[in-house]
């Protein structure tokens, strides 16, 4: 074997090992904020390039998924198209159509221009892109055909002056769209279904130091442009659930503000704007709880998009460390998984996660890939065992959640889970076992009253009689007492 063999071989060896070393495990925290591995929740069914998905040109730097049905709807930004494929029942992406241009008024053709969102009303199949280089965000029918355009705002409450880069876009039953903006830091636009600006929707609240305040009203007209305004964060994506609700997420904060829940990097917004998102954990959805400067990144977890399956399981993906962090509607960590890097499985800069059914698709906006990941047979316990008891059949999520600690003892909410479906069937004492093994202070408490109130019900009477006779016992023996004092008196 000559030398430069020799050298190939020892890179590649070195780079395999690179690979088995960066591979980071599924994993979940412990009430300590500890990190517990656990088997693997999804497997990487496909990495899928251009040319697997038989495209004339690569992928141009895609920013957004998009699913309804089984179809999957991918914004490819830099070539200025939108590539509609379809998801098989056995699991395999295929190319639908590519989509560059659309009709308007039935004679001109328009073209996109840097689309970077798009959205599909599953009401009347209407079809929104934010058309981003041509500052407006486009609604056609399912057919492609223009309906209309939501254009700049022309309002007080607007602040001009700025290009208008809409990014986001999504949309409720009756069409009235909500699309995020670069340089608008108010929350989102809101128009109504015929393209009248609403307002703003769901702003964050302003947050600023007293020093910087006290510093700008001595400082000079020069000074005060370079200091940073006082103006709420912006988002960076958005999804909308089968209710209606928003969830978004935020990369703009100060991470110390992160475990306190001041930051709120993932929030579900209602009508009114008000976040509503149920925090029951013993840390806030926030990613990771621990980082430092491995693999040279100091940075605790960003996230660049979410999505919410019909579970209420949300799963967000973290542009810092590459990885998936899902949690369930009471804001409890299911399992995290994923890395950075460039084999599978890995990202180099993931850009936005969606679903159908349970399999997860990640874009990669650098490596231009799309990977498919379908769950285990130890994801899919969790996620049937989060569903039945949802659905309020306990002694099956019971049952299931026992199946998960077989094979993962350390799974702090499967302990939870069996907690609460004892919970459910007035197995007070055993909900109490359970709650009191991973330190579920709140549920413990809760299980623990309602144990109290059984056994006074059950043993009331042993407890009147033993009442009774501690009361009458003293008098009985007082009255005996002076009895025979009056014998003896005689």
């Amino acid at each position: 074997m000559n030398r430069r063999k020799i050298l190939f071989t020892v890179a590649s060896l070195f780079t395999f090992c690179a690979g088995l070393f960066a591979k980071a495990d599924a994993y979940i925290y412990d009430y300590w904020g500890e990190v517990e591995k656990s088997p693997d929740v999804y497997r990487v069914s496909h990495v899928l390039y251009a040319d697997d998905l038989k495209l004339d040109k690569p992928l141009g730097t895609p920013q957004s998924l998009f699913c309804i049905g089984n179809k999957v709807y991918l914004a490819d930004t830099d070539n200025d198209r939108i590539v509609e494929l379809v998801y098989s029942d056995n699991k395999v992406l295929t190319l639908s159509k590519v989509i560059t241009s659309f009709n308007s008024n039935g004679q001109v053709i328009e073209t996109f221009s840097g689309p970077s969102d798009v959205f599909v009303n599953k009401e009347d199949g209407s079809i929104f892109v934010a058309d981003t280089n041509n500052g407006r965000v486009v609604k056609c029918d399912k057919d492609w055909n223009y309906l209309l355009s939501f254009v700049e705002p022309d309002d007080p409450t607007y602040e001009k002056g700025k290009v208008f880069y809409p990014q986001k876009v999504v949309a409720d039953s009756k069409g009235r769209a909500y699309v995020l903006a670069k340089n608008v830091n108010k929350g989102f636009i809101k128009y109504e279904y015929d393209g009248t600006f609403q307002g703003f929707f769901g702003a964050s609240n302003v947050k600023f130091d007293w020093t910087d305040y006290l510093w700008k009203k001595f400082a000079t007209r020069a000074q005060r442009e370079q200091m940073e305004s006082f103006v709420p964060t912006e988002y960076s994506n958005v999804y909308m659930d089968h209710e209606g609700f928003l969830y978004a997420v935020t990369k703009t904060f100060e991470q110390w503000d992160l475990k306190s829940d001041v930051a709120k990097p993932i929030r579900r917004l209602n009508a009114l704007g008000n976040d509503i998102l149920v925090k029951n954990g013993d840390y806030p959805p926030i990613g990771d709880l621990q980082w430092d400067n491995a693999a040279g990144i100091k940075e605790p977890s960003h996230f660049t998009d979410i999505t919410v399956l019909e579970n209420e399981v949300y799963i967000a993906v973290d542009e810092s460390r590459g990885r998936l962090f899902a949690y369930n509607n009471q804001g409890l960590l299911l399992f995290a998984f994923g890395n950075r890097g460039n084999i599978d499985g890995y990202f180099r800069a993931p850009s936005a996660i969606e679903h159908i059914g349970r399999d997860l698709f990640v874009l990669d906006s650098q490596n231009a890939s799309i990977t498919v990941f379908t769950p285990t047979s130890y994801g899919d316990l969790i996620y049937d065992a989060t569903e039945m008891y949802a659905q309020g059949r306990y002694d099956e999520s019971a049952e299931i959640w026992g199946e998960v600690l077989k094979q993962n003892g350390n799974y702090d909410l499967a302990y939870i889970g069996l907690g609460k479906a004892c919970f459910r069937q007035e197995k007070y004492e055993d909900a109490i076992r359970y709650f009191k093994l991973k330190r579920d202070k709140k549920n413990y408490s809760k299980a623990f009253q309602y144990y109290r109130k059984d056994w006074i019900e059950a043993n009331l009477w042993w407890v009147l009689v033993i009442v009774v006779v501690l009361i009458l016992v003293p008098f009985i023996h007082k009255k005996v007492k002076a009895f025979k004092q009056e014998l003896r008196s005689l």
